[in-house]
């Protein structure tokens, strides 16, 4: 097949226009009646399902350096404040207290791989809150309308263009922070709001394209963000210590930008709308999926019927009580190891990223070993369910009690730490999926509601562990695994 051909059959791809579509279509058409294209099997690396995975795997982690990319920069964006800290590590090795110098000398001045960083902002300890919790302060806002967005107008335009406008308003981020505090909460915000749309549209996605015993594994590809915040932290040190913390923002925006252009030429909303897929994959997409699918966008939202049924708030349980857990060691982990075990933060930063990278692997193998039950009829969809439900819940608390019970033993605290997040890598098999198997047409919707009862967690754990702590180091660390217990 000519080269130019070729290139031509890969980018004549619709966009949101009606008209373009039909265009793009029928270049596609043409070029595939003059000069075929191999066919793409219904499985294997080529498939069309096996590429969305990776889009919506790399878009989780394009997303979460939007996110997180501030925790690590404001480090070096301001100046360090020379505040008492006389609490001992509970588990240090000599009595000595974390005084004002060593914990400057810890967190700000230890590595000499950013020595001529000097803060730029003279941002108070609650200015520096405000910073850090602006953006969550609507993401859950948005939950259940991005649910709603992607029921209306298909995940290819709510995930990819949601990601999209958060990246293009990281990119104005370094110069608000210079201009004025409060236009930059407001745009941290706003970005919030709009990438708070992501997560819930993922569902229908998933509903049209993957076949019900394919989709333990297929949302997997949700645990992107895991990938993401592994990977944010250490390499925007290495571009604040190359640069200055500007280009970090620019970095992770970019990064995210060209992510999209990727999205926009891969990505369809249905199998049907695909103009390369195989004929082979299409049917078997066809034949597994309800035919009601096709219908989905037509029909009225059932909100009685959703509200009143004991699965779906069953599932809301199973969710809030896995994501509980899930951010309260995210938020809590580092100041344990910190102030409990007196570590330093390089050991603390390393440890607390490491864990994500883990989970993500946990959550592949344990969405395929979930396929694999329900395909060889060794256990039906609903034990296979329940099975991840219980690892992210039953286990997790397990292991958080054994996190309670480890002591000043920091082998044992590091192992259960890392076993309690790894097994949050249940969650896309088991409520995730589990969404979709309640109401494939409004599985988005449903995730959206579940994703707002879970980011409320994320605003209100760390009051809660500083209430039960009431800022004494000693009760940190049963305070915190009492939190996630709980």
């Amino acid at each position: 097949m000519p080269l130019h051909l070729f290139i031509a059959s890969i980018v004549s791809i619709p966009l949101t226009s009606r008209g373009f579509r039909r265009i793009s279509l029928k270049m596609a058409r043409d070029i595939d009646y003059q000069h075929p294209i191999k066919s793409i099997k219904s499985s294997g690396w080529l498939s069309c399902r096996n590429i969305l995975w990776h889009l919506v795997f790399t878009g989780g982690i394009v997303n979460y350096m939007v996110k997180v990319c501030l925790n690590l920069a404001i480090v070096a964006m301001v100046i360090p404040r020379r505040e008492k800290l006389n609490d001992l590590a509970e588990c240090s090795n000599g009595p000595t207290p974390l005084n004002s110098t060593e914990y400057l000398h810890v967190s700000f001045n230890e590595s000499s791989e950013m020595p001529h960083i000097e803060g730029k902002f003279n941002w108070s300890e609650h200015e520096q809150g405000l910073a850090l919790g602006a953006f969550y302060w609507s993401y859950w806002t948005t939950q259940v309308p991005g649910g709603l967005l992607a029921q209306k107008y298909g995940t290819k335009l709510v995930f990819g263009g949601a990601n999209f406008l958060g990246a293009a308003v990281g990119l104005l981020i370094p110069s608000a922070i210079k201009w004025n505090f409060n236009v930059f909460l407001f745009l941290r915000v706003l970005q919030g709001a709009i990438l708070g749309v992501v997560t819930p549209s993922q569902n229908i996605m998933t509903a049209k394209w993957i076949p019900p015993d394919e989709r333990s594994k297929f949302v997997s590809a949700y645990m992107g963000g895991s990938v993401g915040i592994a990977i944010t932290y250490p390499l925007c040190a290495i571009i604040i210590n190359k640069f200055n913390w500007e280009a970090a923002f620019y970095f992770v925006s970019g990064i995210c930008i060209l992510w999209y252009c990727f999205w926009v030429f891969l990505m369809f909303d249905s199998p049907q709308q695909h103009p390369r897929i195989s004929k082979e994959e299409l049917d078997y997409i066809l034949s597994s999926t309800p035919a009601s699918m096709a219908a989905s966008t037509k029909r009225a939202i059932p909100w009685r019927s959703i509200l009143t049924s004991r699965p779906m708030w069953v599932t809301i349980v199973a969710h809030w009580g896995a994501t509980w857990g899930f951010y309260t060691l995210l938020a809590q982990s580092p100041t344990y190891f910190r102030f409990i075990h007196g570590w330093d933060l390089n050991s603390t930063g390393l440890i607390a990223g490491a864990p994500y990278i883990l989970l993500m692997i946990f959550s592949y193998l344990l969405g395929w070993w979930c396929d694999w039950l329900q395909k060889s009829g060794k256990m039906t969809r609903t034990g296979v369910r329940k099975m991840a439900i219980t690892m992210c819940t039953g286990v997790q608390a397990a292991f958080t009690v054994g996190l309670s019970l480890s002591g000043c033993q920091s082998g044992l605290a590091v192992f259960f730490m890392f076993m309690g997040r790894i097994v949050t890598g249940g969650i896309p098999a088991g409520t995730s999926a589990n969404l979709v198997d309640l109401s494939p047409n409004f599985s988005s919707i449903l995730l959206g509601i579940c994703g707002l009862s879970a980011n409320i967690v994320g605003a209100i754990s760390p009051l809660i562990v500083g209430a039960l702590t009431n800022d004494n180091v000693r009760t940190t660390k049963k305070s915190i695994d009492l939190s996630s217990y709980l």
